[in-house]
């Protein structure tokens, strides 16, 4: 049985692409519910907030990308480890994300918070003049605009995101701004930053969830694929304890067989079954014992060993073979056959003084191979423990090589005799 290659370690890591993937579909998720909330509750300048909403994800994604080698480190610890270190170091990240919605949107709110462009952008640069007046008001005196120098107009109260209000004098470009209401707008400012760091805070947790789900279902496939190793190493380990049952008990037989030739002066006999022995074993035992080989091979090797067996029993021991076509390239276990044929000589050919003929035909049924050996000889003996021996190795390298997907039935025939039957999956190979 051959396995494919495999690494020599398996770690339980998650590869960066998934990591950024998961990023991105959270953002964009945050930018497509953020967008829609938007357009249904109407908000003024809509495309210039996309735009600004947008750019915050992608730098948002960037930081919490470059932040995941420190998340990784926590890979192999404790659940209640990541849990506390999550928690805390949640904190800093979700104030940088609401730090950076604070700048991106932050030319939109100076102009919300001072009523016009051109006088936020006065406050921006400096172009002030600061002053306070008796009631404790502050006082902004603007530069002359091109508005103000033709003449004076009607002010009108500008809409103050804070709940503030600017009065600008029709003789002057001063602005006063209440100083209660200024200070009720900075406190305004931080309760807003900490509303957007306490969702980022749980945008955060989400995704270190996520994250960490996914390590344990790459931990648990990993775990899975070592066990997977583990059995089949197993199953190779017991297919070549078994495999090495068989060359034993056949050499041994074989063995007492050249010896019986050899006393009763059988030289050029017993010559003929060393030559077919010395053949049989550099072919058993070129290859690897855990692998398998294509049906014709294994049939080659076994008229090596009636060949042998023949010396002993020349006009008692008969054969016939009968493999269809379709199935000559079948894989199957090594050697799978040899403790069934030998059964039948020991058994049948042995025991009795009449010829027996053995038989072996190999056929398809749809997607599974069917191999039998049967004989004709005297049947079962009662007291058969070698017998025995040899089918539970066959049943045994079955179940380790195809599980439950392979059987073997045997007993015996109606009409005389002893049969056992193979049924293994027809695998890749065919002829």
């Amino acid at each position: 049985m051959t396995t494919p290659e495999t690494p020599v370690a398996h770690q339980a890591r998650i590869p960066v692409r998934l990591v950024l993937l998961t990023l991105a579909a959270l953002w964009a998720c945050y930018f497509v519910v953020a967008t829609l909330r938007g357009a249904v509750m109407g908000y003024d300048e809509f495309w210039p907030l996309v735009s600004r909403r947008l750019t915050i994800c992608i730098l948002s994604m960037l930081l919490m990308a470059a932040v995941w080698p420190l998340l990784q480190l926590l890979d192999r610890r404790s659940t209640r480890t990541r849990f506390v270190v999550v928690l805390i170091g949640a904190l800093p990240l979700s104030i940088a994300l609401a730090l950076i919605n604070d700048a991106i949107f932050a030319d939109m709110n100076t102009a919300k918070a001072y009523g016009s462009e051109e006088e936020a952008a006065a406050v921006r640069a400096g172009n002030i003049r600061i002053s306070q007046d008796e009631a404790g008001n502050i006082l902004l005196d603007l530069p002359p605009s091109a508005d103000r120098r033709s003449g004076p107009k009607e002010a009108a109260p500008s809409e103050q995101a804070t709940g503030s209000s600017t009065i600008t004098d029709e003789t002057s470009s001063a602005i006063t701004i209440n100083t209660e209401k200024l200070f009720g707008k900075h406190y305004g400012d931080w309760a807003k930053m900490a509303d957007t760091a306490f969702g980022r805070y749980f945008l955060i947790l989400a995704w270190a969830a996520l994250y960490f789900a996914l390590v344990k279902a790459e931990e648990a496939r990993a775990a899975e694929w070592r066990e997977g190793e583990y059995r089949r190493a197993a199953a190779a380990a017991e297919l070549r304890s078994l495999r090495y049952q068989v060359n034993p008990h056949f050499l041994f037989n074989t063995l007492n067989s050249l010896s019986a030739l050899v006393m009763i002066g059988k030289q050029d006999d017993a010559e003929k079954m060393i030559q077919n022995l010395s053949t049989f074993y550099r072919r058993t035992l070129s290859g690897d014992p855990t692998s398998d080989l294509p049906l014709v091979d294994e049939i080659e090797m076994q008229k090596l060993y009636f060949a042998i067996e023949a010396v002993r029993f020349p006009n008692r021991l008969l054969t016939t073979i009968d493999i269809d076509d379709s199935v000559l390239g079948a894989m199957v276990p090594g050697m799978i056959l040899q403790p069934l044929v030998e059964n039948s000589v020991k058994y049948a050919v042995a025991a009795t003084q009449r010829p027996v003929t053995i038989a072996l035909v190999a056929r398809r049924d749809d997607d599974m191979l069917e191999v039998s050996v049967t004989d004709d000889g005297p049947g079962c003996p009662e007291n058969s423990g070698g017998f025995g021996i040899g089918l539970g190795n066959v049943r045994d390298r079955l179940r380790a090589r195809y599980g439950a997907a392979a059987t073997i039935t045997f007993g015996e025939r109606p009409e005389g005799g002893f049969a056992t039957v193979l049924r293994m999956p027809l695998e890749a190979g065919l002829a």
